[in-house]
């Protein structure tokens, strides 16, 4: 339900400003001819999706297209973007990693329902290529996770102030913060303690949805367009993303790098 109203949210704040959220697509020099359609038809499979999710009707099917979506936008729009128009901007990388998530999210949802093989329905050719993604879900999701913890730590002085006034000690829990998510990401991907830690993993960003996110939306609900907004749909959902990680440890048939392994020696 999280991740449904995530997409919700998402879909809203696209139709609203008729225009892609940052993290979908990269502010390109020159308009991509017919964006404002791409802008509409894009949100409307992401309410259809979020629909079939709530309604686990075809939601496998609209998990998996909706990870593939994701993907592509990350691979064929923030990276060449990243390295031809913004190479020096490490900080730049931040949307592109929070639309990996956005991937790997979708294919942990995909994951959590029954396929083809336990259906006995034999599924299209695109749908079996993006099931090999599903095992990846949580590797794309916990890498995000990973890159957000040593932003913590190189952007000190910018995070240390989001920290809610009435909460003391605001750099020791900018670190803290670091350290759960670098610690929290790499448990998952090594799965180590993976149920526990995607748990904790999943409170802590519940957390700071309900005592940071939300207050500075209430403050700031459309300046930057929407920005304080959307982080308010982006921990919700990357919080219920863990949730079901931590639910169901079943998702990832093999950790990651037991599939690397394989791959070298198959």
């Amino acid at each position: 339900m999280f991740y449904a109203i995530f997409l919700i949210g998402i879909a809203g704040q696209s139709f609203y400003y008729a225009e892609f959220r940052p993290s979908m697509m990269p502010p390109w020099p020159s308009p991509i001819p017919g964006q404002v359609v791409l802008v509409y038809l894009c949100s409307l499979f992401m309410v259809a999706a979020a629909v079939a999710l709530v309604l686990e009707r075809q939601a496998r099917t609209m998990m998996l297209l909706l990870g593939g979506l994701f993907l592509a936008l990350v691979l064929f729009c923030h990276v060449p973007y990243k390295l031809f128009v913004s190479p020096g901007d490490i900080g730049s990388w931040t949307k592109a990693l929070k639309e990996l998530a956005y991937s790997g999210s979708a294919f942990v949802m995909a994951g959590s329902f029954p396929g083809g093989e336990a259906t006995g329905k034999k599924e299209p050719a695109l749908i079996r290529l993006l099931e090999k993604f599903i095992p990846f879900g949580g590797v794309f999701f916990s890498i995000t996770l990973i890159a957000f913890g040593i932003d913590h730590f190189l952007y000190a002085p910018y995070v240390a102030p989001l920290v809610p006034d009435w909460i003391p000690g605001h750099l020791f829990w900018t670190y803290f913060a670091g350290v759960a998510l670098i610690g929290g990401g790499a448990g998952i991907i090594l799965e180590i303690r993976k149920k526990t830690i995607a748990m904790l993993v999943g409170i802590m960003i519940f957390t700071w949805f309900l005592v940071l996110h939300i207050p500075r939306a209430v403050v700031a609900p459309v300046s930057d367009k929407g920005n304080e907004l959307t982080s308010v749909f982006e921990s919700l959902g990357f919080s219920g993303v863990a949730f079901v990680i931590a639910a169901n440890t079943s998702l990832f048939y093999k950790s990651f790098i037991q599939r690397f392994l394989g791959v070298l020696y198959h």
